[in-house]
């Protein structure tokens, strides 16, 4: 970008305004694009949790009385082979919970690559004032 010396004070402040402008428009798109694919992501995080919650439904019925009945067959009373199974499918359901909320949450949205070209954009600014 060539510097025109023939260029008027108020000349040079209308450049400075449309070209700052224009940089805002760029910056708010960038972060509009940026933001729209975390929303993306969420989807994605919310997705395995209703996969996580649909397999757990359909599975915990048949494999609660699968598992129970065959830990009473090897001799454990009903109420503990319960309990045994209910807990391991509760943790199973956890880790499950716990991957789904990891993709979803607040610090993974953050559109960081429009924050990165804003700081950029500022020192540049700065640079050209000096």
């Amino acid at each position: 970008m060539s510097l025109d010396t023939q260029k008027s004070v108020p000349d040079l402040l209308a450049d400075l305004v449309q070209q700052s402008s224009s940089l805002v428009r760029k910056e708010v798109e960038l972060a509009r694009t940026e933001v729209g694919e975390k929303v993306s992501r969420v989807g994605a995080g919310a997705a395995s949790i209703g996969v996580a919650a649909a397999l757990l439904m359909a599975g915990v019925v048949i494999l609660l009385q699968a598992a129970v009945a065959l830990l009473v067959s090897f001799g454990l009373s009903t109420p503990l082979a319960g309990l045994i199974v209910g807990g391991v499918v509760a943790i199973v359901a956890y880790i499950l919970l716990r991957s789904g909320i990891n993709r979803i949450k607040a610090d993974s949205l953050m559109p960081t690559r429009a924050a990165e070209q804003i700081s950029r954009d500022a020192t540049m600014a700065k640079e050209a004032v000096r």
